[in-house]
Parts: structure tokens; sequence; C-alpha cells
């Protein structure tokens, strides 16, 4: 039942670019809508024209006598912030380009990734509140994006260490294992680092690509291993493999600025970079809705399956949904988590939708049999 002292208008459209604006602002009113940063400084006319009561306008620049009207209808207007080095308001995702602009000109320190984090290092433990205030509304713009990408798309979370070297037998068995997901009509999403998550995101963008153009890129890549020493050389590299081979096919990253000393992939079409790790994690492993593999790793992967293993144990999400382990010795002798996780499926439905693997190679057909089930 509706609160009859409620008298705020429905929600309208949200906004996100000039021209979802201009066709609003065609129709006559933008009464409810919510407009995402959108630069509307050349939009003045359309706003003095419109009706924007209700409104509400996030972090967009506009002219002040236009500011002063939509106010004066009843709208709400959160203004930009400046000297910030993101956008607490965006209403899109990150794209690789706008995370690594300036790149080539000026190294990854001047990159906005780069000054995003050092902007972290110095407001995550100082109890300011604005700033508190301002990484929460970045990081729910992003989960609101992403929810949007990702509606209606079977999404498979593939999982792994961050310091699997590119030149590896790993690095190109995971990039094959993206390729093959790609292909088979999954969404791939990864944590976004370096490591099998680059090799995952690789494998999707080498997915419309003829199959030597992934063992290529793999060699390529192979000569810049690891962001260390320089972030700014390995990112270049993967730059030169997008350059080289355009045009690549699509998947998702959600990475860090709580682990910012690993910089993100230059691979995934669309990255949803979040300041708060919990919610990152959590994010990552709800969206996976087609299930998730989990391919050798340390200490974040353990806690990766885990955080998997409780939702499908208690069925709070729903239907378990299909978690593959890859390498046996790994998962049963090194780090022995796949005993624990038996374990705790046996007799519940999750049971039936859990699996241990020996080799990538395995994982795609596992996951489909576990989706069957």
């Amino acid at each position: 039942m509706e609160n009859p002292e409620d008298t705020s208008p429905a929600p309208g459209t949200e906004i996100e670019s000039l021209a979802e604006f201009d066709a609003a602002a065609a129709a006559g009113s933008l009464a409810g809508h919510r407009v995402q940063s959108v630069d509307l400084t050349d939009r003045s006319a359309a706003l003095l024209a419109a009706d924007t009561s209700g409104a509400v306008f996030l972090g967009c620049r506009m002219e002040s006598g236009a500011a002063e009207k939509v106010r004066a209808d009843g709208a709400v207007v959160f203004p930009p912030v400046p000297g910030l080095p993101f956008d607490p308001y965006r209403g899109l995702l990150y794209s690789p380009d706008a995370l690594y602009d300036g790149l080539r000109k000026s190294g990854y320190e001047a990159t906005p990734d780069a000054r995003a984090y050092r902007w972290f290092q110095r407001t995550r433990s100082n109890g300011d509140a604005f700033a508190s205030m301002l990484r929460a509304l970045h990081d729910d713009a992003v989960s609101d994006a992403l929810d949007e990408l990702l509606a209606g798309a079977r999404v498979v979370g593939v999982m792994g260490g961050h310091a699997t070297p590119r030149g590896s037998a790993p690095y190109a068995s995971a990039a094959r294992l993206g390729r093959t997901l790609a292909r088979s009509g999954l969404t791939v999403a990864t944590g976004g680092g370096p490591g099998a998550m680059e090799a995952a995101n690789l494998g999707a963008y080498a997915a419309p690509h003829p199959d030597p153009m992934l063992d290529n890129a793999c060699e390529l890549l192979g000569t810049t291993p690891s962001f260390t020493p320089s972030v700014t050389d390995w990112a270049l590299a993967a730059f030169a493999v997008r350059e080289r081979w355009p045009d690549g096919g699509g998947s998702v990253s959600i990475p860090t600025w709580f682990y910012g000393h690993e910089p993100p992939n230059p691979f995934a079409g669309h990255i949803a970079k979040y300041f708060a790790n919990a919610l990152r994690e959590d994010g990552l492993l709800a969206r996976s809705t087609a299930g998730v593999i989990f391919l050798p790793g340390a200490a974040g992967t353990v806690q990766e399956i885990f955080d998997s293993t409780t939702p499908n144990y208690y069925e709070s999400r729903g239907e378990p949904s299909p978690m593959v382990l890859v390498g046996r010795d790994h998962w049963t002798r090194e780090l022995p988590a796949w005993p624990l996780l038996r374990a705790l499926a046996a007799g519940r439905p999750m049971e039936s939708r859990i699996a241990l693997v020996d080799t990538v190679e395995e994982a795609p057909e596992a996951l489909a049999r576990l989706s069957e089930q």
C-alpha cells in the first residue's frame, strides 16, 4: 500500500547521454527524469522550456540561469564536485580508454585510474564523511550501470590468480577458456586485474577473430609478462594488441581501487571499477548467473570460492549456480578447498552443481553439464 504522505513523483527515465536528453526534451517534459552526469551547458534553452518538476540532475553541468529555473520547478540538483579524478555520478561503466587516458603521453601515473587510486589512498582512512559519501555515490552508480548492462545476459565468472604471468602456459589456457565461453554465447566476467583475469578477458576479446590471433596475441604480450616493474609498459603492450586486432568481442571486468596496485586489464569492453572491495566481490559473484569457474589461485580465489558457496548453500539467491574448480592437485592438496566444499554440499541441492576437473580444457563441458542438472 502506498504511503499517502509520499507526494514525490514516480521516477521517470534515466538519462545518461545528450542524445537521450534531447529526445526527452523534444517530447516536452523532463518531469521525474533522472539525468546522470550529462553536460547541459549548451542545453539552456531546452531546460528553460521543459517541465522539470520532480527531476533529479546528478552532476550535470548547466548555466546558472537554467539551474535556477529547474530548482524553481522543484527539481533536485546535485552539482559536479570540482577537483575529483573520477565522476561520482557517472551513468555508464568505464572503458579501457577512459581509465587509461593519457597513458601514451605521460605514462600510467597520469591516468585517471592511477589518480583515483592516489585519491583513495589519501581519503580511505582519514574519517572525512564527504569523501566517504563520494565513494558510496560512485559505487552505487557503477552498480546501477552494471545492472543495466547485464540485464538478461548469461554471465559466467572466471576467477583466478593475479600472479599468472603473460607468456606462460596457464595464461594461454585461461585465454582459450575465455574464448570458448564467449563463443558459446556467455558473457565472461572477471575481477578485472592482471594474470588469469586478464587472460580470460583477452580470450573473450579474441572470440570474433580467427584462432591464430589468440596465439599471436599471447606471444606479443609475453614480452611484458608482468605489470611490475612498469604498469605503463604492461598496459601499452595490451593496447598494441587491441590496435593490431581491433573490433574484439565484449566482456566485463569488475576490479577495485582497494587493490589499486594491481592495474585493470584493458581487454574487457566494460569495466565496473569500485572503491569498496566488498561490494565488488559480492557484485561479481552475484551477477555470475551462469556459474563460476575457479582457476588455480591463492587467498583471493579461496575467498571467492566460499563467497560463492554461502548463497548456494542457503539458496539465498534462489537455485544454486554451477561452480567448477580447475586443478585437482591444487584444490585437493596445495589449497584443499574442494574437500570442504564437497562436505558442505553433501545432501543439499548444490551438490549437483559443483565439479572438480583436472584441466582448463575440461571446464566448459563441466559448466554446461552442471547447468543442465
